[in-house]
């Protein structure tokens, strides 16, 4: 297998090449789910694979670039096939461009199994590495700014008019926005499915929890 030390020169190549793929691909409008975000992932997973040289770094590559190719609102009733389906088209679009086939279905898994709402277990390190590396953007001060984003798309109130930390009430974050951190973001790190992810991921955490701390003060300042 090539890790990232071993090949960077076959790395460089495909990410050029995925890049061109996803171009070519139809106009997706969701900025939570842009070129940029595919950068992030990648620029996550690298940090992580070093940890990891036996881990392949094509597959987390060409996963980390593909992993949205069908991608589905949060509220949309297909939401929890969109990774399947972005794992079976990306195995097409990365066979008709020639990509190695001894690791079309390592990459395929590693896709299917980064979702959160798919809940397909990780069964190979690189697929764990993709999956830490994607919920690492739900973190820190950019999965901040996603989520406020996504939330507006979907209509969303930024918090609750009188209790924003939701204390002696149902969090929901379906109808405040600020009620995701404790609803599922908090919980990230200790999902993280490698060491290196859950300590990357900590550190991102508590930039959310101070946010939350100075959003709160100003949030109630009557």
């Amino acid at each position: 297998m090539n890790s990232l030390a071993q090949d960077p020169a076959l790395l460089q190549h495909w990410q050029q090449q995925l890049i061109l793929l996803l171009q070519q691909q139809p106009a997706d409008e969701d900025g939570a789910h842009d070129l940029s975000h595919f950068h992030r992932v990648w620029a996550a997973a690298r940090q992580i694979l070093h940890h990891y040289p036996q881990a392949d770094a094509l597959v987390v590559l060409a996963a980390c670039y593909l992993h949205d190719l069908v991608n589905l609102p949060k509220n949309h009733p297909q939401r929890e096939q969109a990774s399947c389906m972005a794992a079976a088209k990306a195995e097409q679009l990365l066979a008709a461009a020639r990509f190695p086939d001894d690791r079309l279905a390592a990459v395929a898994h590693a896709i299917e199994a980064h979702s959160f709402s798919a809940n397909i277990t990780p069964r190979t390190l690189e697929a764990q590495i993709v999956q830490d590396a994607d919920r690492m953007d739900a973190l820190g001060a950019i999965g901040l700014a996603r989520m406020f984003y996504t939330s507006g798309r979907m209509g969303r109130q930024l918090a609750h008019p009188d209790n924003p930390l939701g204390i002696d009430r149902v969090l929901d974050d379906r109808e405040y926005a600020l009620d995701h951190i404790e609803v599922k973001l908090e919980k990230l790190p200790g999902m993280m499915q490698t060491a290196a992810g859950r300590a990357m991921a900590e550190t991102r955490l508590q930039r959310l929890l101070a946010f939350r701390q100075q959003f709160v003060e100003e949030w109630l300042a009557r």
